[in-house]
Parts: structure tokens; sequence; C-alpha cells
């Protein structure tokens, strides 16, 4: 029984001294730094946020005039389509007003006239785009 008491005294003696020299080497390594370290380091760390924070701005500015782009374009595509649809209604409206007075002045002279050309269907919608 003696030997395994040397035995675990002989253990707990190399653990203390392990967890010693790690104690120590890791208060070493977080020791405080002097203010000029701290400084020095304050300084880099806002230069690297710096940074970021440019690459940052410039990667939403790229996207923002991306976005701006494509609803210009999208934009200038429902003005087009707009533009056809008011001119082939204005075609029609106006087709429409000429047999009008056409027929009224039939029907003042007395005679029924056929009308020259059938009602057209309503224009197309557009469609919207997501």
């Amino acid at each position: 029984m003696s030997n395994e008491n040397e035995t675990h005294t002989g253990v707990f003696a190399v653990g203390f001294l392990v967890g010693g020299l790690a104690g120590a080497a890791t208060t070493l390594l977080l020791a405080p730094q002097s203010g000029e370290e701290t400084r020095e380091q304050i300084r880099q760390k806002a230069l690297e946020l710096q940074g970021r924070t440019e690459d940052v701005l410039n990667e939403a500015r790229t996207k923002a005039e991306t976005v701006a782009t494509d609803i210009k374009r999208q934009a200038e595509a429902l003005q087009a389509q707009a533009h056809v649809v008011l001119e082939e209604g204005q075609k029609q409206l106006t087709k429409a007003v000429e047999e009008t007075k056409k027929a009224a002045a039939a029907a003042s002279a007395g005679t029924a006239a056929e009308p020259e050309t059938e009602i057209v269907e309503k224009p197309k919608e557009i469609p919207a785009k997501a």
C-alpha cells in the first residue's frame, strides 16, 4: 500500500507542476499590454473596420445601381407598351367617330349606312412584371 500512496503522490506532484507551468504560460500570454501597444492595436482594428465598411458600402452602392438600372429599363418598357396601346385606342376611337358621323349623315339623309368596320376588341392589358 505504501507504493500505491507514493505513486498517487508522484502523479499529483507532476500534475501540480504541469498545471502551474500552464498557468504561468497563460499569464504571460494574456498579460496586459503597454499603452502604446494597445493604441496601435486599436488603430489597426479601426483601419480594418474602415476597410470592411468601405467594401460593404461599395457593394451596396453597386447593388442599388443595378436595381435602379433594372427598374428604369422596366419603366421604359412599360412606357413603350402604354404608348402602343394608347395609339391603338386613338385609332379605334377615330374610326368609331368617323363611322358615327357617316351613320348620322346617312340617317339624316334617310338611308341607313352599314358600318365599314367592325368594332375592334378591347386593347390588351399590360402584364405586370415582378
